[in-house]
């Protein structure tokens, strides 16, 4: 079966494009691409871009670039997916230079998603480099990372017919906890490649399109260096350092400059035996940790007023 292969990049759509710039660099640790007056990319390894941003107000997601392994397989997943009714396009030689990919077709997902499947995603001229890590970001067979989109109220088997059984991807487990009393966050894990999910969707309150958008480093001390960087910076927290029960990340949540989050994490597990793989739910989104930054300021606050 034709199948998406990874996520090979994000783009989004920003109001401040100098912000997200000392963002990704100074605080994450990514590597500047290009940079013109309409367009800012970011790199995480050898390839052109991983992240594209772009003018504008939304503050959010604008796409989401899914290569394919061959073209075969890209006009395969075409054809399944126009033979649904469902509108895709070619996005044309301007668009896929400007991607820096050999082929793209457009299409949207049951959310309304800008979907991007694409070929060929090209690599950087130079090596990648960055003064802020002692390692390097974990991208290779398992793309750019994984990115958790919100449902916003569209049925979630429509969207599990759309990314599995039209692109492929294959289920990885589920997470469903009552944070309070009739709050409960709901969520699905998907994968198409080894890394254990690439794109999950979220049944919670949560105002943008994307929730997150992860980055995997290959040194754990990346992890609490880029903690201290974010700190220093007062870079707003979503949830501060913790470890997921399913991909066993140890990780924190920071805030864009727009209001969604990067989740910056070590560890994460690979699934190296889909026959062997086996699909649970689980009750707790974090094993420990993850904690909102009030409530650990809180926390502080009364210790010190204790002591």
């Amino acid at each position: 079966m034709s199948h998406v292969k990874e996520l090979a990049y994000s783009v989004y759509e920003v109001t401040d494009i100098a912000d997200w710039e000392r963002f990704g660099t100074e605080l994450l640790g990514m590597q500047l691409g290009e940079k013109t007056d309409g367009l800012l990319t970011l790199r995480s390894d050898q390839k052109a871009h991983r992240w594209i941003i772009t003018p504008g107000p939304a503050d959010d997601l604008a796409a989401s670039g899914y290569e394919v392994a061959s073209v075969a397989d890209l006009e395969h997943i075409v054809a399944a997916l126009r033979a649904e009714g469902i509108e895709v396009t070619d996005g044309g030689a301007d668009l896929a230079a400007a991607r820096k990919v050999d082929n793209i077709y457009v299409t949207a997902d049951p959310i309304g998603n800008r979907v991007e499947l694409v070929t060929g995603l090209a690599d950087a001229p130079t090596p990648f480099h960055s003064d802020k890590l002692l390692g390097g970001f974990v991208t290779g067979a398992g793309g750019a990372g994984h990115q958790v989109l919100m449902e916003h109220g569209v049925d979630r088997e429509e969207i599990l017919d759309f990314y599995v059984r039209l692109l492929g991807f294959k289920i990885s487990d589920f997470i469903k906890e009552e944070l309070a009393p009739g709050f409960i966050a709901d969520v699905v894990f998907l994968h198409c490649n080894g890394r254990h999910h690439t794109v999950a969707f979220g049944n919670m309150p949560f105002g943008k399109k994307n929730h997150h958008f992860m980055l995997e480093v290959s040194d754990m001390r990346d992890v609490g260096l880029a903690y201290d960087r974010c700190m220093d910076a007062r870079q707003p927290f979503e949830m501060t350092l913790g470890m997921h029960p399913n991909d066993r990340m140890f990780s924190f949540y920071v805030r864009t400059p727009s209001g969604t989050n990067v989740e910056f994490g070590w560890g994460g597990l690979i699934i190296t035996d889909e026959e062997a793989w086996e699909t649970v739910t689980y009750d707790k989104l974090s094993a420990w940790g993850h904690r909102p930054q009030q409530v650990v300021a809180d926390l502080l606050a009364a210790q010190s007023a204790g002591a």
